[in-house]
């Protein structure tokens, strides 16, 4: 299961998946693309493992990774809880 975690202005959708067995989180992050359809990357946390990446120039990757350390915390609470729409106290 993927839950939605964060649309950019620029349309790229961040989402997350529940927390894994391998105790890990997977993360996507997806951008609409006129030419190719859609960009894509996929990280994995928490040790930041990124697995595959799709139409992204290096300055978008970093840019992503910074976006995906500084919520990493919040994805990992909340793929224990069913998303965001399930966290308590959110």
């Amino acid at each position: 299961m993927m839950y939605p975690f964060l649309t950019l202005d620029d349309e790229t959708e961040i989402v997350h998946s529940e927390f894994l067995p391998s105790a890990r989180v997977k993360v996507y992050v997806e951008k609409p693309d006129e030419k190719d359809g859609f960009h894509h990357m996929t990280c994995y946390l928490p040790d930041y493992a990124i697995e595959e990446v799709y139409g992204f120039d290096e300055m978008e990757v970093r840019r992503y990774m910074e976006i995906i350390h500084s919520t990493a915390h919040l994805m990992l609470e909340f793929s224990k809880e069913g998303g965001f729409d399930n966290a308590a106290g959110f």
